[in-house]
Parts: C-alpha cells; structure tokens; sequence
C-alpha cells in the first residue's frame, strides 16, 4: 500500500464506540432533540445516527445504531399517552373527508391477468 493511504477498517455498519464515548452519546440524547436542531422530541435511528456522526465523526448503518443502542440496554419506545398538541377535531376531520378519498381512489381488487393484453384482445 502506498503511503498515505489508510486501511479500511470494513464497511460503515456498526459505530465504534468506547464506554466513555457511549456516556457522551447518552449526554447528548438526554438534552432531547430540539437540542440538536429537530422541532419535536422524538429520536429516531436516523437522528441517532446523525448526532454519532456529528459528535463523533463516525458513520455507521441504521441498523448498526439500533444494536449499539440495544446492546447498551436501549428499547424502542412508543409514547404511552397522546400529545397534549393533538387537535381531535382536525383528526375528525380528516379521518371524515380525507381518508374516504385516499381510500378509494385504488381500483377494487378483483381477478384480473398480470399480461397487458387479455387473452380475448384481437
């Protein structure tokens, strides 16, 4: 090899992080993401990762962020109660006028040939 040149370490999967650097990550998760620039509090994989990199100039996959994050007793978490900034109304109302157009502008789903040309075409 010549000089200058670094060895690959293997491809970008898994973030290499030390106990101390973990530490510094939970830091950095604890402050919430509106602290790194995101509107609402929700982290994400993707978040994660964008925050290991900044942090730590390290890239790594989604899914090596999801074991590091679980090998260090991490879970994914679905919020146990709603928002208070849901507006149920606006909800209604979507669920009312929106959803019943998204719903049918498929064609029903009936026996059909996946050919472009039906065997009784001339």
């Amino acid at each position: 090899m010549s000089p200058g040149h670094a060895v690959s370490q293997g491809p970008a999967s898994r973030p290499r992080l030390s106990e101390r650097q973990f530490a510094q990550l939970e830091a950095q998760l604890a402050k919430g993401p509106a602290a790194h620039g995101w509107e609402d509090q929700r982290w994400t994989l993707a978040r994660v990762k964008t925050v290991i990199g900044r942090r730590f100039h390290l890239t790594s996959a989604i899914q090596g962020v999801r074991k590091l994050l679980v090998r260090n007793g991490w879970s994914c978490q679905v919020p146990a109660r709603r928002a208070m900034e849901r507006d149920d109304e606006a909800v209604a109302g979507w669920v009312k006028e929106v959803w019943p157009c998204a719903e049918n502008w498929r064609r029903p789903v009936e026996p059909g040939w996946f050919s472009r040309t039906r065997p009784d075409s001339p």
